[in-house]
């Protein structure tokens, strides 16, 4: 739905060739999270944590490792410096790390390979039109406009696109708030869709799991301004209202930032430093801005966890369902596989130079990790039987890069493990 959304928008509104329309199943295997666009060279990178590039392709052609090598060099690559900082996105590059955005990636390379064929372009002037797209389908008053592809669809046929909660969650949230821990609700999307979502999956009593929601927070910008770049703003009827000079009680508001939602966390429980545990599944918008900005805790959700579990060995094939562990009944759903085209998350391959032996290497996705999440977990499922007071092991406190991986680390980060790639 979301590669349809962008696709329809360059297509009828843009010029763009009908072909894009047209999605081959197999294409999805393009879309693998902490892949960086270089714009201008029409080129998709994955990167490793000191920056150079392991492997890459020009619109969806892989290169060889050759051709990176004539172009990228043995180096760090050049814009390694600001896309490791984490500091805005620029026009020069751009950070695929979240579902959300993923299917824009396959979309934009299958543009440079319209472009190749038909224009021969050695520099490409595509992404302002994307971002035209992307501004089109969901810009603040699109859900209530009906306007665009995606808003329309997903109100149409929310159960075609959301999945419930499951229960155990749900009891988890209640077992926190009975524990007397605050629980917030932080979201980038705006007000109405939230409530068509947290409708669906949590149901209509949503709103008493929090204690406070905040929509159209705008991340990573929540974490990084201050008060008077971004004020909290109470909403009526899904408008926003005029700014409000501090937060002084919980209940339901519009942007803000994390300085005024910490005065009002100290407030209410009437300590000097509480403690914040933060979930996200975003390492640009939620984990390190929380980290690098709020010094919180982070739990990053990495539905990359779930992909050691697609393969099952022929034997458990035939067992009944019930005998099978939690994940293995959905196998290989989309998003959980591993990418025949760019290989593990977490490792990969570099090829030695002059005959020398390949080395293995940790993705800079991976060293973000272990960097800013206190812990990373597959979902909430995962965690939501464990008793409150469960002690969970930090990647900090513990010198190996896998100690807070929960429930275990992915194999791709096991010593002697040869599945790391898939070529």
């Amino acid at each position: 739905l979301i590669y349809d959304s962008f696709a329809q928008y360059l297509v009828t509104e843009k010029g763009y060739d009908e072909d894009l329309l047209i999605l081959a199943p197999d294409s999805l295997d393009f879309c693998c999270k902490g892949l960086v666009l270089d714009i201008e060279e029409g080129n998709f990178l994955k990167l490793a944590e000191d920056g150079t590039v392991l492997r890459a392709s020009h619109g969806t052609k892989s290169m060889t490792f050759e051709e990176i090598l004539e172009i990228y060099g043995r180096r760090e690559w050049k814009h390694f410096n600001t896309v490791s900082g984490m500091v805005s996105r620029t026009a020069k590059y751009y950070l695929y790390d979240n579902y959300f955005d993923l299917p824009g990636a396959l979309l934009c390379a299958r543009v440079v390979d319209s472009l190749d064929q038909h224009d021969g372009q050695k520099k490409y002037d595509f992404w302002k039109d994307m971002v035209a797209a992307i501004q089109h389908n969901y810009k603040i008053s699109a859900f209530k406009e009906n306007c665009g592809t995606y808003f329309p669809e997903v109100k149409n046929h929310p159960d075609k696109y959301l999945q419930r909660c499951p229960e155990s969650v749900k009891k988890w949230l209640k077992q926190l708030k009975n524990a007397g821990k605050i629980l917030l609700l932080i979201t980038s999307s705006h007000s109405d869709y939230c409530r068509l979502l947290c409708e669906h999956v949590l149901g209509n009593d949503f709103e008493e799991y929090f204690d406070i929601l905040i929509t159209n927070a705008l991340k990573p910008g929540f974490f990084s301004h201050t008060p008077n770049q971004r004020p909290f703003r109470t909403l009526e009827n899904d408008e926003e209202q005029e700014a409000l000079l501090s937060l002084d009680k919980p209940g339901w508001y519009s942007q803000g930032n994390a300085i005024q939602l910490y005065d009002l966390l100290k407030k209410m429980t009437g300590k000097l430093d509480p403690k914040v545990v933060y979930f996200g599944d975003s390492m640009h918008s939620d984990i390190f801005p929380a980290r690098h900005y709020s010094n919180w805790e982070t739990v990053f959700i990495l539905e990359e966890l779930l992909g050691d579990k697609t393969t099952v060995p022929a034997k458990a094939e035939s067992e009944p369902l019930e005998k099978k562990g939690k994940y293995e009944g959905d196998q290989l759903k989309v998003p959980y596989f591993v990418s025949k085209q760019w290989g593990s998350f977490f490792m990969d391959r570099l090829p030695g130079l002059e005959n020398a032996e390949e080395t293995l290497v940790h993705t800079w996705s991976c060293k973000c990790i272990s960097t800013y999440s206190t812990i990373a977990i597959p979902s909430l499922e995962a965690i939501a039987d464990l008793p409150l007071d469960y002690r969970f092991t930090r990647f900090s406190s513990n010198s190996l890069a896998t100690a807070g991986y929960y429930p275990s680390p992915p194999r791709a980060l096991l010593p002697n493990e040869d599945s790391v790639t898939t070529k």
